[in-house]
């Protein structure tokens, strides 16, 4: 799996960073597994983050399960962790796939999209 890093930083690193991966890419160089998820406002980020979807995403990680499991075992409503799941998604720290269970239907699966995760914040 990739490495995921979460940063603030400016448009200007946004595009800095994208010229040098097209350079590596047009000299035929590997290209790192990794995916950076930048916010120019460090609020944004924190509006992202918050303390319960880290522990949900601390949960996921331990052991991926359905949504229903994750709010049983974090002791939360289901639709509040299912918001939650959604926004994470959204910005690929987690993949929702769908399971077939033997013998009695489908499921949605939990699981994180990296094995790593990084938050890097720079207040100027």
């Amino acid at each position: 799996m990739r490495k995921v890093i979460i940063k603030t930083g400016t448009e200007e690193d946004f595009f800095k960073r994208g010229r040098k991966v097209a350079k590596l890419a047009d000299l035929g160089a590997h290209l790192t597994d990794e995916r950076i998820i930048s916010f120019e406002d460090p609020a944004d980020l924190l509006r992202l983050l918050t303390t319960a979807r880290l522990a949900l995403f601390r949960a996921i990680k331990e052991r991926p399960g359905s949504i229903t499991d994750m709010a049983e075992r974090l002791h939360r409503d289901r639709s509040a962790v299912k918001r939650d799941v959604d926004e994470l998604e959204k910005v690929g720290l987690v993949r929702v796939e769908p399971k077939t269970l033997p013998g009695h239907g489908r499921m949605k699966e939990v699981s994180v999209a990296a094995n790593q995760f990084r938050l890097e914040a720079q207040l100027a």
